[in-house]
């Protein structure tokens, strides 16, 4: 369920020339709520609204709550103020992510196998070599509505553009079930028409940042030359970017053989807190959590990050690259904590005595509190450059230290096993 704007001017013909357009971006409608509808037919017209618990924010609403005035991310709890009379349920990842595997294996991928899925209800399709076969890009979008709607029950709005910057806005203003074609010649007139947050990754504080300096929308933006706008956002990478989108313009190629980027954990708690102490434990447990999964997969991760959602539903994140990867929670707390401090560095830097705790309260209560690691790479194929400390034997409880030699062979062994041949080692 996606919140980006979208302008109901901007859902219209544009143009039937289709050359170049051989970019789909596709996106299932409320994707979450209409699968649950797909299941319960019974629930079809019905404001259904995916989220349960007091503590709970709304995942997906299907459009029968939206003028209600539900969107995702809001608490549960002013969701039911709001819709009384809406139909709440649980969220079941596992029915819909069997959903959207079915939907790309069954109907897209006999498109092509040129695709990208970026999230469980959404992904890019590169059609050229498909055009061979069909009459144009357009008979693609519409059989693919067609399957999804008659095989699963679902629906799903199509964008079709030259990148995947224009299909993906494109199909946010096609919907709900709709198909949208933005010829290579309209594409800066279909951008430069959107306020800023229409532009996939513009969020409130970039948006803030952009209207104080005197930018309101797109074509505004697109007034600037590259250097202005890198100076406005302060990064280059980022100035870029944005410099193209304003003109309709992506660089971006699609990704297909794209590994998962990241691994985490999180969990809100039963009430806001302000005691560090619940926030540290819940981190440790997302800690073990996260590095367990790695384990599962054979991975390593080299960012550890912190994510906190406070009591008013913003959020707060801090991250970190380590210089080896890691795949256990004895490594990744620690990290967590570090960065939990700091994110409370300046709160926390008053007078008085803090030894009794690294965190004597919390300025802000806390909703929920999570871990996540990426920067992952499979373990069998990641150099693990050992140290002298690595090698060293270690402490036993008694304070001696075992023989040294076996010490190292065991450590040594123990690195082995688990990196085998890419474990390089430095000699005492």
């Amino acid at each position: 369920m996606s919140n980006t704007p979208r302008l109901a001017a901007a859902k219209r013909d544009w143009g039937h020339d289709d050359s170049g357009c051989h970019v789909l971006h596709i996106d299932m409608d409320a994707f979450f709520a209409s699968c649950e509808v797909a299941r319960h037919t019974e629930l079809k017209g019905k404001p259904v609204i995916i989220g349960t618990g007091t503590r709970s924010v709304v995942s997906a609403a299907s459009y029968e709550a939206r003028p209600y005035g539900i969107n995702s991310t809001m608490p549960v709890s002013r969701a039911r103020h709001l819709c009384p009379q809406g139909i709440f349920l649980p969220v079941d990842m596992r029915y819909y992510r069997e959903m959207s595997r079915r939907i790309f294996s069954e109907v897209f991928a006999r498109i092509t196998d040129n695709i990208e899925q970026v999230s469980v209800d959404e992904g890019y399709m590169d059609v050229s070599a498909a055009l061979q076969q069909w009459s144009g890009p357009r008979a693609i979008g519409a059989w693919i509505r067609q399957r999804v709607s008659e095989q699963f029950h679902v629906t799903c709005s199509v964008g079709i553009a030259a990148n995947k910057l224009v299909a993906k806005m494109a199909s946010t203003n096609a919907k709900p079930d709709g198909m949208l074609l933005i010829p290579v010649s309209m594409h800066a007139a279909f951008v430069q028409m959107m306020p800023l947050r229409g532009i996939p990754g513009i969020g409130p504080s970039l948006e803030k940042r952009l209207s104080q300096w005197g930018i309101g929308d797109v074509a505004e933006l697109a007034k600037l030359d590259e250097k202005e706008v890198n100076r406005v956002v302060g990064s280059s990478t980022l100035g870029h970017h944005l410099f193209l989108a304003a003109r309709g313009q992506d660089e971006r190629t699609l990704s297909t053989k794209a590994r998962e980027k990241s691994i985490g954990a999180e969990r809100t708690f039963a009430q806001d807190t302000t005691d560090p102490k619940t926030v540290t434990t819940l981190l440790r447990q997302c800690s073990d959590d996260v590095a367990s999964s790695l384990r599962k997969h054979a991975l390593l991760a080299r960012t550890i990050t912190v994510k906190l959602r406070f009591a008013d539903l913003s959020y707060a994140t801090k991250a970190h690259t380590l210089e080896r990867p890691v795949d256990t929670a004895s490594a990744i707390y620690p990290e967590a904590m570090e960065l939990f401090r700091q994110m409370f560095a300046e709160n926390n830097a008053t007078d008085g005595d803090s030894s009794a705790s690294p965190f004597p309260a919390l300025p802000r209560a806390v909703r929920l509190a999570g871990v996540s690691v990426s920067g992952l790479s499979k373990s069998d194929e990641t150099p693990i450059q050992l140290t002298i400390e690595d090698l060293m034997p270690k402490e036993t409880a008694d304070g001696t230290r075992p023989e040294r030699l076996s010490e190292a062979e065991r450590t040594l062994d123990t690195i082995r096993k688990r990196y085998g041949k890419n474990a390089v080692h430095l000699g005492l």
